[in-house]
């Protein structure tokens, strides 16, 4: 008798998507970060292969791009991307080589990400239609096993997607503190401000100068860089708090909340011609720069962006 534990989403079809639970908010405070604290130390990414892509970033940074042009293209959520990436680096770092396929290996983690995160799993039909066909399913299939056993099928990857509902349960928690109570603007604010830090870790999981940057380090860091432009209005979790939750020194989370700023204008520069490479992520480019517009004219205040 045999068998297998193999998921096969091959002849699947969904009528409609699946709902994801609501986040418990009773699953949060100081215990739960702790323990992502410990976890995201298992998944930091070898010096070595930090180093070799810092010298040449592009053929990584083409990868990432191409993997958010495609969970894009498939409606995945925001953590599907950051997950595919992390597991792209990890197996990378491993091996420390390219397989003859980049597009395969790129698909694949985004079908395990897709599976382990997502609401909804990539179909292996649509991953090979987005590569043009340069490989197929049974292809896709096999590269998914090479990257499950390279990583010993440990994919469950903390991201700073992960951090993110907590930093904000702790936002909306002095807010009620403060007023004792909870309102529409303060839920469309914190709505706003989730949409702006998404965009903001996207670019920072794209860019290869925050590799081996701690999750949570990222996802501080956006989230002070979105409440400096977003003004108060009663969310006071500031730099301080920010710190103190990420266990770091408060320098270090200015420096990279300074980083991304940066890195932001940078990257609005060569949006035009990112645009022509790849017009699938001009959506992505355009809230970056509505990001951008609305710091040059009202720096305090990003109340009226709309992501």
């Amino acid at each position: 008798m045999s068998a297998s534990l193999w998921c096969d989403e091959e002849g699947r079809v969904s009528q409609k998507p699946q709902l994801r639970a609501q986040w418990d908010p009773s699953m949060s405070g100081g215990r739960v970060i702790n323990r992502l604290l410990q976890s995201e130390e298992r998944y930091l990414l070898s010096p070595l292969y930090i180093s070799l892509i810092q010298r040449e970033p592009h053929r990584r940074e083409e990868l990432a791009k191409w993997v958010l042009e495609v969970c894009s293209e498939c409606g995945c959520e925001e953590s599907v991307y950051a997950l595919s990436v992390s597991l792209l680096d990890r197996f990378l770092s491993a091996s420390l080589s390219l397989p003859v396929s980049p597009l395969c290996l790129s698909a694949a983690c985004i079908l395990i990400a897709s599976k382990v995160t997502g609401s909804e799993p990539v179909s292996a039909g649509n991953l090979c239609a987005a590569a043009n066909f340069c490989f197929l399913p049974n292809n896709l299939r096999d590269m998914e096993r090479v990257v499950l056993a390279t990583l010993r099928w440990d994919v469950a990857v903390v991201t700073p997607h992960d951090f993110l509902p907590h930093f904000l349960f702790s936002l909306e928690r002095e807010r009620v503190e403060e007023d004792g109570q909870t309102d529409r603007d303060s839920q469309a604010l914190l709505s706003t401000l989730r949409r702006h830090v998404d965009t903001l870790v996207a670019m920072c999981v794209c860019d290869s100068r925050f590799l081996g940057i701690p999750p949570s380090l990222i996802s501080a860091a956006a989230l002070n860089a979105a409440l400096s432009g977003l003004g108060s209005k009663g969310l006071q979790l500031g730099t301080n708090e920010l710190a103190t939750l990420c266990q770091i020194d408060l320098g270090v989370l200015q420096y990279y909340t300074e980083l991304i700023e940066g890195a932001l204008t940078e990257h609005l520069r060569s949006g035009p011609r990112e645009r022509k490479m790849c017009p699938e992520v001009e959506k992505e480019e355009e809230a970056l720069e509505e990001i951008d517009t609305e710091r040059a004219s009202t720096p305090t205040d990003l109340r009226e962006i709309d992501f």
